[in-house]
C-alpha cells in the first residue's frame, strides 16, 4: 500500500467534557488517545497529533504535536491543513482523539476505494451516517483547503463535496466510529468493552 501519513485531531475545546481534553481521558486506565495511536499504529507510516491544550502531556505520546496556525477557532479543518502540510507521505489520513475503537482495516480500506474511484478523498460511512473526519485525502488537495478556509468556510463535508468524492461503508463495524463526547458516554463505553 502506498504511504500514509495520519493526524489524530485532539485540537478541540472540550466543551461537552466539562472542558477536560478528550484525547487525555481515560478508558479501561489509558488515555482515549493512546486507544486511537495503538489502533493507527499498524495501518499507517507515520503518526501527528493536532492539540491545542495540555502540550506537555501531548508530547509524552513521543509523536510530532501540531498547533493550529489561526487563531481563531475553526475545528478539524485546521487540523486537516495541519497533516497535509506536515505529513511526509502522499496521502493524509485524519481521525478524531476520542473514537477509541476505529476500525483495524480503516486506512486499507479508504485507500482501495480512493484508487478505484480515482477521488481525492474517501470518507467513512456507516448506519446511514457519513463520518466526515474519518477520512483519508490526497496531498493535493491542500490549495484547495487552504482556499476554502481562507474564505472563512469551516464546515468539513462541505470541502469535501467540493472534491472527487466516495464514500465507504464500514457497517460491518457500525460501533466503530462511536465518539465519547460526555462522561456519561465514556462511562457506558466502559461499561460495554468491560462486558464484551
Amino acid at each position: 500500500m502506498d504511504c500514509v501519513s495520519a493526524i489524530i485531531l485532539a485540537g478541540g475545546r472540550g466543551s461537552r467534557m466539562n472542558g477536560v481534553d478528550k484525547g487525555l481521558v481515560k478508558l479501561q486506565q489509558q488515555p482515549l488517545v493512546q486507544h486511537v495511536i495503538n489502533r493507527l499504529a499498524p495501518q499507517v507510516d507515520e503518526i501527528l497529533i493536532n492539540a491545542n491544550r495540555e502540550i506537555a502531556q501531548y508530547k509524552a505520546f513521543n509523536l510530532p504535536i501540531l498547533q493550529d496556525e489561526n487563531p481563531e477557532f475553526i475545528g478539524p479543518l485546521a487540523g486537516f491543513s495541519l497533516g497535509l502540510q506536515h505529513g511526509k507521505h502522499d496521502y493524509l489520513l485524519t481521525t478524531p482523539c476520542d473514537s477509541p475503537l476505529i476500525p483495524a482495516d480503516l486506512a486499507s480500506r479508504l485507500m482501495q476505494s480512493l484508487i478505484k474511484e480515482n477521488a481525492d478523498i474517501a470518507v467513512a460511512k456507516s448506519g446511514g451516517y457519513v463520518h466526515p473526519v474519518f477520512c483519508l485525502m490526497k496531498k493535493s488537495v491542500l490549495p484547495s483547503l487552504t482556499t476554502f478556509i481562507a474564505q472563512g468556510n469551516r464546515k468539513v463535508n462541505l470541502w469535501q463535496k467540493s472534491l472527487a468524492l466516495t464514500e465507504v461503508t464500514f457497517d460491518d463495524c457500525d460501533d466503530a466510529f462511536v465518539n465519547v463526547n460526555t462522561v456519561v458516554e465514556l462511562d457506558a463505553l466502559a461499561l460495554k468493552l468491560s462486558n464484551d
